[in-house]
């Protein structure tokens, strides 16, 4: 069934691939690029900045466009507020669910084989490989779901209403919406590894809908899920404009890289 998922994912990849290959292009290009310090300033994020927020527990030394602000929100135990000049530009939600409310991932680390439970050498390569291995398992879960939730919502490339102004005499038009799935990429949270992946709805002659960036790992007790988006939905973790997430976006991979996991007592929600 993966097998065949993945072949269908190759092939919407080939059919959104010309009409957005510039935006691909980009986004590569800002995920590898670090910031220069001409660009950034070191900064060093308190942990009592906001407590109670989980951010403030696993922050550690990072990087922030020049003018910009990132802190733990204060009034959201899990976001991270992005800010410039005192105006919020976006926000970051952390997702940490513990094991037992993650039955399918269990299954999955099972599979490879990890007994919930049993302690094991977690710097032993091989449990690494096994823990990276049942990640990739439920992120191919995952585009599978957003997939089908996408197709739901738009349908395969169905037309879609936009406004065109105020004007009564011109009639909306409509266009296309594709989905374009990130290729998933093994990362760093801290000294864990993890899996970073998204997609994005593209319009078949350019431009970006929507576009929504996930990294997931897991510490041997809890899974964690650092998302944020640029969306239309009515989500608490996006940014309202899509440059100021294309700014953000390789400062988000240099915070994600630094921070400070796993804990020597997991960070556990009660969500």
């Amino acid at each position: 069934m993966l097998r065949v998922y993945h072949l269908l994912i190759g092939a919407s990849l080939m059919v959104v691939i010309p009409m957005g290959a510039n935006f691909i292009r980009l986004n590569s290009a800002n995920r590898n690029s670090l910031p220069s310090s001409s660009q950034a300033k070191n900064i060093i994020n308190h942990h009592r900045s906001a407590p109670g927020n989980i951010w403030s527990s696993i922050l550690g030394k990072t990087f922030v466009p020049q003018g910009w602000q990132v802190k733990a929100c204060t009034s959201n135990k899990s976001l991270l507020c992005v800010s410039a000049n005192g105006k919020n530009l976006g926000k970051v939600a952390i997702e940490v669910y513990p094991l037992e409310k993650r039955p399918n991932f269990q299954k999955m680390l099972a599979k490879e084989g990890i007994t919930p439970g049993v302690s094991l050498d977690k710097q032993d390569p091989q449990y690494q490989t096994q823990i990276l291995n049942a990640l990739r398992k439920w992120v191919d879960t995952e585009y599978e779901i957003l997939s089908q939730e996408h197709q739901q919502r738009y349908g395969n490339a169905t037309k879609i209403k936009l406004p065109q102004g105020d004007a009564p005499e011109k009639a909306p038009q409509t266009t296309s919406i594709n989905f374009a799935p990130q290729p998933p990429e093994v990362v760093r949270l801290g000294k864990l590894q993890g899996i970073r992946y998204g997609f994005a709805g593209l319009k078949p002659e350019g431009g970006v809908v929507e576009k929504y960036l996930q990294y997931v790992t897991f510490d041997g007790k809890a899974m964690y899920i650092i998302k944020t988006a640029f969306a239309t939905d009515n989500i608490p973790s996006k940014f309202e404009k899509l440059e100021n997430l294309a700014v953000f976006e390789p400062y988000l991979s240099a915070i994600v890289q630094n921070l400070q996991l796993p804990q020597q007592k997991s960070v556990v929600s009660s969500q």
